[in-house]
Parts: structure tokens; C-alpha cells; sequence
């Protein structure tokens, strides 16, 4: 390791995380690990078969791939200019100002903080079952919970490096899962009905095919909801190698391979199960995953996957811990309340890693977890299911905002001409806040179907009233330094690579 490799000493008082400390593939890594796919397939597919659109469930994968794909032309726009580990938080404050800028920053802290719980609690679950299924032991969730977190907490305080090594991991083993069944599947020309193409058209993703009665968007939003993390590949601009090149390519191999390999495997599910995979999907949930993997590959692979589904849960939730610890280490290095650019906003002298924002993510996590546990709470069921649908709300909301912030700070704020255009600046970011807002619009219309049985815990009631309570503690924080601390308004969301200021 170089001296320049080291972290920054903070002569202007701002600790740095350290440059140039993983590569293109390692951000791809902990982008699409974040995305989960195995997650994200076992746990939404056999809900939007069994209750969305039904056999429409490839054309909903490939227009949310086509709808991600131009939200993320403005995304890495805004990437070639501002790289920050805030994200979000700091390209909404470039371009729609400090007061929605802090909005979005809480938000988005908010929804990654309780995302690493979330996933904590579908490992806890997944773990259990699997001990109990394939070893015949019964250990309560608790300690499976608090051992992810453990785990957690221990491999992020090193190297990010050391942290997408391991993701990289989990990551291909799973992926190589999903893909071995679906490439089966295509050999063997499909299940019972063939290859069922008609079911990529477009048109399906709007209309319920195979079901009696289904929701439309609760199928589109799950299938939406299957990408929440892809954009972390922005946190990460400050320690990878060449951010102004890496960010925009990563984030976009991330968005367009994770669409078309998430269009495939649900196409190949579908196929592999014939005209009754909604029924099947509806009674035996995973089964439409399992049951065509024992019948096609063998009955080996279905304990293999119900393996790497377990360790790609854990991935998941170590992928958001990175991002959660970020998010509060971009927010307490601008000391916007004293004390927390020494505390949060400090990075290790040695690791570059934001080792105390990560202690500290890892304390709320535990919390949180506990207070589950204390109140008789399922983890699939109420932590999983419930933080997902609060942190999907406020990152769907803020991801809206992104979209429009890129408008803002190409065509009103009039920054870099030389990057604006009226396609990649206007038009796609245009687009795709219209997209997303319509999204948010989807999660409100079916929050119940989609918390399931959770819908009827107190928690529930108050996921759009938590949502509600960050955003206005964001902007009355923001209005409040902006009267009475211009000095530490004026740097809200600009702390980036280098300098208090966007980059060339």
C-alpha cells in the first residue's frame, strides 16, 4: 500500500475514507449484493405469481429494467461531477438545494439503517429453518440475528476491500444458483407449456394473466422493490479508483445485468412451472423455485439452494450495513450538530473505514432487532416484511427527488454545459422521476398486500407517519442552520471527494 493510498490526515478538520481502495468490480459487487438476487427472486417472484399479475412476471422485471435504466442515465451524470459517500444526500443538494437536500439525507439514512435490520431478520428466519430442515437442529432466531450482526459489524470495520471480496463471494455462488436451474430449464425447453415467450410481452406487466383475481401494481411494485440498493454504487465513489469513470459504468452493468438476469430467471421460473405457477406460487410459495430444482437438477441442489439463500441473505444485509454507515458518516463529518465530525464523521487511522458510524449503525440494528423480539414479533414476518416497506417508501421517495435534483442542477442551476443535454439531463431524469413517483404512488395503493399479515400491527399504521416525521426533521434542521448557522448551512451535502466543492 502507497502512502497517497493511506487515509487523509484531516488538516481541514474532515476525515477521509480511504482512495483508491477497490476497483470496478468490487463496487459492481456490493451494488448488485445489496440488490440481493436470490432475496430478491425467492422472496418477491412467488408473490407477484401468486397475487400480482401472475404469469406476467417477466414483462413486470423487464419494464422496471427499462424505467431504472433511464433514471440512471441522470444518476451517473450527476456521478461525473459530485462524488460523495452521501449519495443521494449530496446530489439533491446540489441540485434542489440544502433544505430538500437534508430531507433526503435523513431519508435515505433512515431507509438503510433499517434495511440491514430487515435482511437481519429474513437471515435469522432462513437460518433457522435451513438448521432445522437440514440438520435437525432448533436454534431460536435470536441468536442467528445477533450472530449476522456480529458478523457484520467485525468485517466491515477492515479495508472495504476485505468487505467485496466477501460479497464477491456469496455473490457469484448465488447467481450461479439462480442461473443453473433457469439455464436447465431452457435446455429442457421449459416445463409442462414450453417456453412460454408470450409471457415477456410488455403488456403483461399491466394486466393480471393466470389469476383469478390479482393486483397489478402490487406486481409492479414488488418487482421495483427487487432493486432497492443498486444505487449504493455512488457511496463508493470516494474509495474506488477512478470514481468519474467507475461510478457511472458500475451503476449501469448494475441496473441493466441485474434486469436482464432478473427478467430470465423469473421468465424460466414461470416456464419451468406452466400455466399453474400462480397456483403453485400461491400455496407452496418458494416451491416454484424448489420444486422445478429438484425435478430438473436434484434434490442436492435444492439443499444448495436453500444454503445460498441463507448466505446471500447475509451478503445482503452486510451490503447495507456499508451503505447505512456511510450515509451516517456523510452526515456527521459536516458536524451540522457538534461533536459528530469527531465521532461519526471520523474514519480509522489505518482502515479508512467509518468504523464509529459503523459501531453505531450496528447498536441501532441490534435495537431494533431487540425490541421485535421483546414484543413477541416474527422476523419474517414484522422485521423483514415491515422495515422493508418503511425503507423502500422513504428510498423511493428520495430516488424521486434524485431524479429531479438532476434537472435542477444542469438546467437551473446551469452547472457543467458541457454534460447537459435535453436526453441524458432533462428528458431521461424527467422520465424517470415521473416513473418513480408513480412507483410511490403503486407502494401506497398496496402497502397492505404487500406487508401481508403485518399490515395488521400498530407499526404498520405508523410506517407513513415515520416517513413523514424524518422528512420534517430534515428540513426543520436544515431551516434552522440556514437562520441561525449559515456558515454550516452552506456545507450541507458538499463535503465530497476532495473539497467542499462539485468536482470537474
Amino acid at each position: 500500500m502507497s502512502i497517497t493510498d493511506r487515509p487523509e490526515a484531516p488538516a481541514d478538520g474532515v476525515h477521509r475514507l480511504r482512495k483508491n481502495a477497490v476497483g470496478l468490480m468490487g463496487v459492481i459487487f456490493m451494488a448488485v449484493a445489496t440488490a440481493a438476487p436470490i432475496t430478491a427472486m425467492t422472496g418477491n417472484v412467488p408473490i407477484v405469481v401468486g397475487f400480482g399479475n401472475g404469469l406476467g412476471v417477466p414483462a413486470g422485471y423487464l419494464v422496471a429494467t427499462l424505467v431504472l435504466t433511464v433514471f440512471s442515465v441522470g444518476y451517473v451524470a450527476m456521478a461525473k461531477h459530485i462524488t460523495s459517500a452521501g449519495a443521494f444526500y449530496g446530489y439533491i443538494s446540489h441540485g434542489l438545494g440544502q433544505v430538500v437536500g437534508m430531507v433526503a439525507g435523513l431519508l435515505a439514512t433512515m431507509a438503510y439503517v433499517v434495511f440491514e435490520a430487515s435482511i437481519i431478520g429474513f437471515f435469522a428466519y432462513s437460518a433457522n429453518d435451513t438448521f432445522k430442515s437440514l440438520a435437525g437442529v432448533d436454534v431460536h432466531w435470536l441468536w442467528f440475528a445477533l450472530l449476522g450482526l456480529a458478523l457484520n459489524a467485525v468485517l466491515t470495520y477492515f479495508d472495504v476491500n476485505l468487505t467485496a471480496k466477501v460479497l464477491g463471494v456469496f455473490l457469484i455462488t448465488e447467481i450461479l444458483m439462480l442461473g443453473l436451474t433457469a439455464t436447465v430449464t431452457l435446455l429442457h425447453g421449459g416445463g409442462p407449456d414450453g417456453l412460454m415467450a408470450e409471457t415477456l410481452n410488455p403488456a403483461g406487466a399491466f394486466t393480471v394473466t393466470g389469476l383469478e383475481t390479482g393486483a397489478v401494481g402490487l406486481g409492479l411494485f414488488m418487482c421495483f422493490w427487487s432493486w432497492v440498493g443498486f444505487e449504493s454504487t455512488a457511496m463508493y465513489g470516494e474509495e474506488s479508483r477512478e470514481p468519474k469513470k467507475i461510478i457511472p459504468i458500475a451503476t449501469l452493468v448494475s441496473v441493466i445485468g441485474i434486469g436482464l438476469f432478473y427478467t430470465f430467471v423469473s421468465w424460466m421460473t414461470v416456464a419451468a412451472n406452466g400455466v399453474k405457477a400462480p397456483q403453485i406460487a400461491a400455496e407452496e410459495f418458494a416451491g416454484i423455485f424448489f420444486n422445478p430444482t429438484g425435478e430438473l437438477v436434484g434434490e442436492w441442489a435444492v439443499d444448495l439452494f436453500k444454503v445460498l439463500i441463507l448466505t446471500g441473505s447475509f451478503a445482503c444485509s452486510m451490503a447495507f450495513h456499508n451503505c447505512a454507515s456511510r450515509y451516517l458518516y456523510a452526515i456527521g463529518r459536516e458536524d451540522l450538530i457538534p461533536g459528530t465530525r469527531t465521532t461519526l464523521g471520523a474514519t480509522h487511522p489505518k482502515h479508512g473505514s467509518p468504523h464509529i458510524a459503523g459501531a453505531v449503525q450496528t447498536a441501532i440494528s441490534v435495537v431494533i432487532v431487540l425490541a421485535f423480539f421483546f414484543a413477541g414479533m416474527d422476523p419474517y414476518l414484522h422485521i423483514y416484511t415491515l422495515l422493508a416497506v418503511l425503507g423502500t417508501l422513504a428510498i423511493l421517495i428520495v430516488q424521486t427527488l434524485c431524479s429531479f435534483s438532476v434537472i435542477g442542477y444542469f438546467h437551473v442551476r446551469k452547472k457543467h454545459p458541457e454534460t447537459a443535454s435535453w436526453w441524458r439531463t432533462l428528458l431521461a431524469p424527467l422520465a424517470g422521476g415521473l416513473a418513480m413517483a408513480y412507483v410511490v404512488l403503486l407502494l401506497f395503493q398496496n402497502q397492505e398486500a404487500a406487508a401481508g399479515d403485518a399490515s395488521k400491527s400498530v407499526f404498520f399504521t405508523l410506517i407513513p407517519w415515520i416517513v413523514l416525521g424524518f422528512a420534517l426533521l430534515g428540513a426543520a434542521l436544515a431551516l434552522y442552520l440556514r437562520a441561525r448557522r449559515p456558515e454550516k448551512y452552506a456545507i450541507i451535502g458538499r463535503i465530497v471527494l476532495e473539497e467542499t466543492v462539485e468536482r470537474d
